[in-house]
This record gives C-alpha cells, structure tokens and sequence, in this order.
C-alpha cells in the first residue's frame, strides 16, 4: 500500500488549470515534491493558473526562510494567477507571507490567498468549480 500524501494536484486541461489540495499537516519538503512532480507531467503547462484548496490543512509545516525559498522558486509564469484558500488564520498568513516574498522574487507570479473558496474562484475567473468532499 502507498503513502498518504497531504498534497495532490490535478490538471484540468479545459480550464488552464492545475488544482492543488491539501490535508492535514503539509511540509516544504512535500510542497517541493509536488512542484518537480508536477514540472515533469506531460499535462502540465507553466501558463495555467492554479487554485490550492487548503481548506482541510492544520499546519503548514514551515518556517519564514522556507516559505521565501518556497516563493522565490519558478514553477508558474508571471501571467498566471494563483489563489490559496484557507480559513485557518494560521496558513491563510503564511499564505500572505508566500504572496509577499513572491512579489520580490524574480519567479513572481499572480498570488492572493482568500479565506473562502467562491473568493477564490471569482477572482480566477471561474464560476464553480467541483473539488473533491474531502477538501472541504
């Protein structure tokens, strides 16, 4: 039997899309997984937008320096918009401190975390979208 991982992604190659969900507890070291995983999918494309559905994460597993090396990585272009969802005080302000590092950073790209998911999707341009029960 596999692992359980925290973080999972998918590719919605219809909306220019990659969707991000996480649960429980979720490290930098798994974040940085996911990124290389995602870099070598066939399906993915650095111009897409992505939501990450942090709704059912606990803790970000991290501290200030990794969240900026965290930023401060390419992985999607400066056009696409990405939007992290969390109503847990605590990630929602790692989140803003993600936003802000990248802003700085050479690999910026369109960053906003909201506390809500219609938020979220409104600003990505996107009317619904179905994500999976456990995420929420």
């Amino acid at each position: 039997m596999g692992v359980l991982m925290s973080i999972r992604y998918t590719i919605d190659k219809e909306r220019r899309l990659v969707v991000t969900i996480g649960q429980g507890c979720v490290s930098p070291a798994e974040i940085r997984n996911l990124r290389n995983q995602a870099l070598s999918d066939p399906g993915f494309d650095r111009e897409f937008n992505e939501i990450v559905d942090f709704r059912a994460v606990t803790l970000l597993d991290m501290n200030g320096q990794q969240v900026r090396e965290l930023a401060e990585t390419e992985i999607f272009s400066p056009n696409s918009k990405i939007a992290l969802v969390s109503p847990n005080p605590g990630t929602f302000g790692t989140g803003r401190m993600y936003g802000i590092y990248n802003e700085m950073s050479k690999a910026r790209s369109k960053f906003y975390a909201f506390y809500d998911l219609p938020s979220a999707l409104k600003w990505l341009g996107l009317n619904d979208l179905d994500l999976p029960i456990s995420a929420a």
